[in-house]
């Protein structure tokens, strides 16, 4: 077994850049060695802003060597009438290595064919890695390549050296024009080298130890937090940590040192996300907190170096966060001197999106679905929301993105919004839903906490996505610069979280009266609500398959009709439970068949019946399990009560079975005919709303 190291060394990656970097070296020659049957017990990758590393460690020194058995020509071909050797049969024997003399026959369901016993494998995995390598490494897909010098090789940043050991040889080869060694160079302060390494296994110590270079990611991380929660302490606090700013934190540095600053208490006046974006966004630092939860005039940052001079290193670091955030205070200040009515004013000079008018334009178009929606019952029965705060919220819901704040620190708008209005006299509850607007920003955040935060923000996202469709601009597989999948997402959630009964063919159908009857759409706006409802329905549909649920569960919730997005998340909730139980198969077998049989029909079958053309026992025993079940059916469907629907299916299953035993559905009497195929439909009608049992498959 052998060791095997390879060390790509370049000028510094973004921290975005490692991640990925490392998934895609270890896939690719995990990828490598397990094509030529090379095992190994440990297969690792670690990344520095200047360095990729893999270890490759119980590696196989060569491949296995086995056996085979080659195939030739036939035995007539093989041999002349005198049993010489033949040109195919010495032609064979060569190219597989062997002697002619050692070809011996082989029985085959064609007939008999001459045959070669070789013997392949052995082939040494530094010359497979040193074949591979160039080509492995040229490949690494990267968000942003770029050459240098008169080299036209692509790479994320330039190509400085590359250590390929395996065991103490080196393994040759040459990328970019940098030939593979043994020479590594460390950290460019406290261990700039170059530095031999002798063998795969010191490498790592002399990292550590020579270069002054902590290679693995996690290690850093580590460093970070606990030196990071050592200085808080100092102060009686705690860091803010925020795992995504850790991870670019950590692959910023080669040699992390954190440091405890400070800035003057005056700044405190802020609010405490003013202050903690500014930290977070320019200096790449975390705030620190005291026990209460209040923001304490300190920051915790990491240097790339441990200096001689440590406070001389925290002034600086100091004086830079204070230059920004006196700007902040100045934007603050600033901004307090307006009103709303000020921006709003402003938004009419601020485009939406092209034919779609002004910021100004959306906003009055928000006020008005805002208020509509406060007042729908399906928002009244679960929440009670005052539809002239919703109008408020909508008209003032882009103020702020005029601001200078927001200006500064785009990632606050809403939240300065929000901020703003509770300082300037806004509604409340106004101001808390324009803070909340946004949300949620992907499938992993939280809906709105607040009703009116969820109207506003199904407002926002339901005008964008009308008018884009309207406009032509519909995502396909490869693009969606509008974020218009993030957007449907956001609304379906919304609605089965918090409960609303919006047809959501009625809410979009809304969303696009309220444009401007002089915009030049692009497609018709029935053509554009039609395809935005499918798109819809695809995004619903995705959303329960993320959930984990089975996709004939889904496609049959779907097929019933997701226009209610809540029932239909209950109807699946409830359709997944029964699916478990003793006896689902055959109930949705059963009614699978009747699904079928009326689809064959098409629209011909009435959905009713006559008793009085009922003539056999079973279809009158199901006329009267109808007529049983048709009054509790009606009271739980308006109750929401799905699981225990579909417990009906339990009762009426054998009376069904019973009908299809007993009688012909499809009688030669016409009369008698459609009569039958009624009661089928009268019994579809209501277990149809539940699923749609012909897209199971039992």
């Amino acid at each position: 077994m052998s060791h095997f190291v390879l060390e790509i060394g370049v000028e510094e990656l973004p921290a975005r850049f490692l991640a990925s970097l490392e998934r895609e070296l270890h896939d690719r020659f995990a990828a490598l060695f397990a094509e030529h049957g090379l095992t190994c017990d440990e297969l690792t990758v670690d990344t520095t802003p200047r360095r990729a590393v893999l270890h490759a460690r119980g590696l196989l020194s060569s491949t296995p060597v086995r056996e085979e058995v080659a195939l030739g020509p036939s035995l007539k071909a093989a041999y002349d009438a005198e049993g010489n050797p033949t040109k195919a049969a010495m032609g064979f024997a060569r190219g597989q290595g062997v002697d002619v003399a050692d070809l011996f026959t082989q029985e085959t369901p064609k007939g008999v064919y001459v045959a070669a016993r070789k013997t392949v494998g052995g082939v040494s995995a530094s010359s497979i890695i040193a074949e591979a390598a160039p080509s492995i490494i040229a490949s690494l897909p990267f968000p942003k390549r770029m050459h240098w010098g008169e080299s036209r090789f692509l790479f994320a940043r330039p190509l400085r050296w590359v250590v390929a050991l395996m065991d103490a040889d080196v393994v040759p080869f040459s990328v970019a024009e940098v030939n593979s060694g043994r020479m590594t160079t460390g950290h460019r302060v406290h261990g700039k080298g170059p530095f031999e390494v002798s063998c795969a296994d010191d490498f790592d110590a002399i990292l550590a130890e020579k270069c002054g270079v902590t290679v693995s990611g996690a290690a850093r991380r580590k460093a970070v937090v606990e030196g990071g929660n050592r200085l808080a302490a100092t102060v009686n606090g705690r860091v803010l940590w925020k795992e995504g700013l850790l991870d670019e934190v950590q692959g910023l540095s080669e040699h992390p040192v954190p440091i405890l600053g400070d800035f003057d208490p005056s700044f405190l006046e802020l609010p405490s996300i003013v202050l903690l974006t500014s930290m977070e966004t320019h200096q790449k630092s975390f705030g620190v907190e005291s026990e209460d939860g209040r923001l304490l005039p300190h920051f915790l940052t990491v240097s790339n170096v441990d200096s001689l001079e440590p406070e001389l290193v925290k002034k600086g670091w100091e004086r830079v966060l204070r230059a920004r955030l006196e700007d902040a205070r100045f934007y603050w200040n600033t901004d307090m001197k307006a009103s709303f009515e000020v921006w709003k004013e402003k938004l009419d000079h601020v485009i939406f999106l092209g034919p779609l008018g002004s910021m100004g334009d959306k906003c009055r178009r928000l006020s008005e679905l805002c208020r509509w929606l406060a007042s729908h019952p399906g928002v009244t029965r679960a929440s009670c929301v005052n539809p002239d705060s919703a109008a408020v919220a909508g008209r003032c819901a882009k103020a702020d993105l005029v601001s200078q704040m927001v200006g500064e620190f785009d990632t606050l708008q809403g939240i300065m919004g929000g901020i703003y209005g509770h300082k300037m006299g806004l509604d409340d509850a106004a101001a808390d839903a324009i803070a909340e607007q946004y949300l949620p920003a992907g499938p992993d955040t939280p809906v709105p906490a607040t009703d009116l935060g969820a109207l506003l923000s199904m407002a926002d996202k339901a005008d964008t996505l009308v008018g884009c469709f309207g406009l032509g601009n519909i995502p396909t597989g490869a693009a969606d610069p509008f974020a218009l999948r993030r957007c449907a997402l956001g609304i379906a959630r919304i609605l089965m979280e918090k409960g609303y009964r919006i047809p959501v063919e009625e809410f979009f159908a809304k969303a696009q009266s309220l444009y401007r009857d002089d915009i030049r759409w692009k497609l018709e706006k029935s053509e554009a609500l039609a395809k935005l409802g499918e798109f819809f329905v695809g995004r619903v549909k995705n959303l329960f398959l993320t959930q984990g649920n089975d996709t004939l569960l889904v496609e049959a919730v779907m097929n019933a009709g997701c226009s209610d997005v809540w029932a239909a998340s209950r109807r699946l909730a409830a359709l997944v439970e029964e699916s478990v139980k003793p006896g689902f198969a055959d109930n949705a077998q059963t009614f699978k068949r009747v699904a079928n049989i009326l689809r064959k029909q098409g629209a011909g079958a009435p959905c009713t019946f006559s008793r009085e053309l009922l003539a056999e026992e079973p279809e009158k025993a199901l006329a009267d399990a109808l007529d049983a079940m048709g009054s509790r059916f009606d009271a739980l469907w308006a109750e929401d009560r799905f699981d225990e629907l579909l417990a009906l299916m339990d009762g009426v299953r054998p009376t069904v079975d019973a009908f299809f035993n007993g009688v012909m559905v499809m009688a030669e009497d016409e009369k008698i005919r459609a009569n039958r195929l009624g009661l089928l439909q009268v019994l579809l009608s209501r277990m149809g709303r539940l699923a749609d049992f012909s897209a199971l498959q039992m």
